[in-house]
């Protein structure tokens, strides 16, 4: 038992420090953690999560050529258009779009072309910016569970099917939008009259008195509007959004035809070889149709976040794999009683990992074998799923750092005591109402396995 610990403690610090240094680090340290783990205590080396991987690679290839084509500029422009039409309901539309957004493109780093432009509004509309501003990053995250092609979604079909939770991508968009749409508004909710009112705000009455502050806060004016979108990358968005309801439609027919009367009618592969190859096809028409350079996407930021992505799932999933396959024993003796009980405890798990290693994906990934393996069924797990966000409880993710700095009005804040920041209230409120609806959903969609459970 004492060297279980401290083998724990080894794959907790690989983690935080991992997330310390950030990006390529994450995944990069995880390996001196398994190094220890497989060379020091000789523990049996657990499996990387290859296939969740390439699913990855797939589909950020194809959102960074959709970038490289300026097709998210035009995507931009269109949100950007909604938020000026209806600057006083900022509050509320600012996390909309940037969650949708996010949906579409199955990463949330878009949002750092639209957060300058929600901060603009707001602070020439006289609304407080920190109020849409917060809730707009979180919700950049949240869409995440939303998405059709974001690791998050695959992982959990893919990992859900191998343990006999047979789910499609639609089944689990079916729970994780409306459950995260909740959440959100109702982050924006409290959000709305969150703070003082800039004319009532001694701090920032101050800064605005200043002449050189009023001008680097009032004197310009952030917007996609003036860039201009040719046919080419309109062309590009076009041929992107119909991937997505190509895949979608596949798992709709993969959903309601049994796998192998499937297989012998149609001959279609299982749904991640499925999204890999449309995604690639996808990418390719936007090269040769619609002109976009392969070395502008791989310069631009969807691709390069993506792949930092790819290489911290790769180290934290592997890592955790080789730890939690090696006690499976023990930790099944020691928390089947509880999760038998309570299983929607999982969650809390999912939240605390989440901390640690910024990014959903690599919690699935990581964690949703050790839930099935303690027994916790499928439709527990959907609809705990919006759980597995918690990073912006320590404030080191990069679109809350970005937020905080586009905020030229500086009431979007990292508190003195790094807790008692902007993002706080928004991420709680989110994420405790979305994981309490999706959980509430799926008692509807899976009514027999909760009237089985309650009896």
């Amino acid at each position: 038992m004492f060297s279980m610990i401290i083998q724990l403690l080894i794959v907790l610090a690989a983690l935080y420090v991992g997330s310390r240094y950030g990006s390529l680090a994450l995944g990069a340290i995880s390996g001196i953690g398994l190094a220890i783990l497989i060379f020091g205590f000789g523990l049996k080396s657990g499996t990387p999560p290859t296939d969740v991987i390439y699913i990855i690679i797939a589909a950020v290839t194809c959102a960074g050529v959709l970038q490289a084509s300026g097709g998210m500029d035009w995507m931009i422009q269109v949100a950007e258009k909604i938020l000026r039409k209806h600057p006083e309901h900022i509050t509320f539309l600012a996390p909309l779009t940037t969650f949708f957004l996010t949906v579409l493109v199955g990463t949330g780093h878009v949002v750092y072309t639209l957060m300058p432009i929600i901060c603009d509004i707001s602070l020439k509309k006289g609304i407080r910016p920190e109020r849409p501003c917060a809730v707009a990053s979180v919700a950049s995250q949240v869409g995440i569970t939303c998405s059709p092609i974001a690791a998050a979604v695959v992982a959990f079909m893919t990992i859900s099917n191998a343990n006999g939770f047979h789910i499609a991508i639609p089944q689990v968009l079916m729970v994780t939008i409306p459950a995260c749409l909740c959440g959100l508004m109702a982050a924006a909710a409290v959000s709305y009259k969150r703070g003082k009112d800039l004319d009532k705000d001694p701090a920032f009455q101050k800064r605005k008195a200043d002449p050189e502050t009023y001008k680097y806060m009032y004197g310009n004016t952030a917007t996609a509007l003036d860039k201009k979108i040719d046919k080419n990358a309109k062309g590009s968005v076009y041929v992107f959004l119909s991937a997505l309801i190509v895949i979608v439609c596949f798992a709709f027919v993969q959903f309601f035809v049994d796998g192998e009367t499937l297989k012998t009618i149609t001959r279609i592969p299982k749904m991640n070889i499925v999204i890999q190859i449309i995604m690639l096809t996808a990418a390719a028409c936007m090269i040769i149709f619609f002109k976009a350079k392969p070395k502008d996407a791989v310069s631009g930021a969807v691709w390069q976040s993506g792949m930092v992505a790819v290489i911290a799932i790769y180290g934290i999933a592997w890592l955790a794999d080789t730890y939690f396959s090696n006690y499976m024993d023990v930790i099944q003796g020691g928390l089947s009683g509880i999760v038998a009980k309570y299983p929607w405890a999982m969650a809390f798990a999912f939240f605390l990992v989440s901390i640690l290693i910024n990014s959903q994906g690599a919690v699935v990934v990581s964690m949703l074998p050790l839930a099935y393996s303690l027994g916790i069924p499928g439709p527990v797990l959907l609809g705990i799923l919006p759980s597995v966000y918690g990073y912006f409880f320590i404030p080191n993710y990069p679109s809350d750092i970005a937020t905080v700095n586009f905020d030229r009005s500086g009431t979007t804040v990292i508190g003195k005591y790094l807790l008692n920041h902007s993002f706080m209230l928004p991420g709680l409120v989110s994420v405790i109402v979305s994981t309490i609806v999706g959980y509430l959903i799926t008692c509807v969609i899976f009514p027999g396995y909760f009237a089985q459970f309650m009896a």
